[in-house]
């Protein structure tokens, strides 16, 4: 007796196919940000390289003036790409949870289908393995759902403490030290 027919297997596969293309994308999408913020900060680094290269040598001092506000600068932008990979790296993270949640929707349906038919169609004196067929997926459901929340929470964490602390490493404490 099979509780799956052909076509069933064939639209699980059409399903499983569809949803490896939505984790690609979005796993694409994050690398093409994250290479587009790269090529943006190799040229600001570029274009500061050589006005830090034409003022020194436009100046007589040898570009003591120059070099005291490069570590400074250098510290800044540092954390506001620091921040934008993160920013970048939360969005990537919602998007493949949201595609992974709506995945794990569809197969606690299926599995609630093939329980539910299992129950419908088991022999007398099965009840307890039908009881425990439906409280082992209940548990795992539970166990799903916590697990996903502490993820969320621990995502969420992570988040608010990179953003909450503008200026960590530049603040009026952390001064650059001088060689």
């Amino acid at each position: 007796m099979s509780f799956f027919t052909s076509d069933q297997f064939a639209a699980v596969h059409k399903n499983n196919l569809n949803n490896l293309a939505k984790l690609s994308n979005s796993t694409l999408e994050g690398i093409q940000k994250l290479t587009e913020l790269n090529l943006q900060a190799a040229k600001a680094a570029m274009a500061e390289g050589q006005v830090i290269l034409q003022a020194v040598s436009a100046n007589k001092d040898l570009g003591l003036s120059v070099q005291a506000n490069v570590p400074q600068s250098a510290a800044d932008k540092a954390i506001e790409y620091a921040r934008h990979v993160c920013e970048i790296a939360s969005q990537a993270q919602a998007d493949l949870a949201r595609a992974v949640e709506e995945q794990y929707e569809q197969q606690q349906r299926n599995v609630q289908a093939f329980v539910d038919a299992f129950v419908k169609n088991a022999p007398a004196g099965s009840e307890a393995i039908s009881a425990t067929l439906q409280a082992t997926l209940d548990n795992a459901t539970q166990s799903y759902r916590a697990a996903q929340a502490l993820s969320q929470q621990l995502a969420g964490l992570a988040s608010a403490t990179f953003t909450a602390t503008p200026g960590a490493a530049t603040g009026p404490d952390r001064q650059p030290t001088q060689r």
